[in-house]
């Protein structure tokens, strides 16, 4: 609150009214539209030999096979896929 009156004072009501704009701007999301495609095609797809359905930790390890993303952990498909209400984990 205390940060508020200070910037009311400072920079005026129109500076308190709009956000302040991010020093650090958030990162770009690992999965654009293309690379979100293929991961839903993935786990719509057939499980691997061995294995009943996919697992989260499988189609991380697959996405990266496949080249289409360099590195990615499983809670990072969790989200695509949870964004995207594909999940069939």
């Amino acid at each position: 609150m205390e940060h508020l009156r200070k910037r009311l004072v400072e920079q005026g009501l129109d500076a308190c009214l709009s956000r302040k704009p991010q020093e650090h701007p958030s990162i770009d999301p690992m999965f654009d539209g293309e690379k979100e495609a293929k991961l839903i095609a993935l786990a719509c797809g057939k499980a691997p030999d061995g294995y009943g359905q996919w697992s989260l930790r499988l189609l991380a390890d697959r996405a990266v096979e496949l080249k289409i993303v360099e590195s990615t952990s499983y809670e990072t498909v969790r989200r695509c896929l949870k964004k995207t209400r594909s999940s069939r984990i």
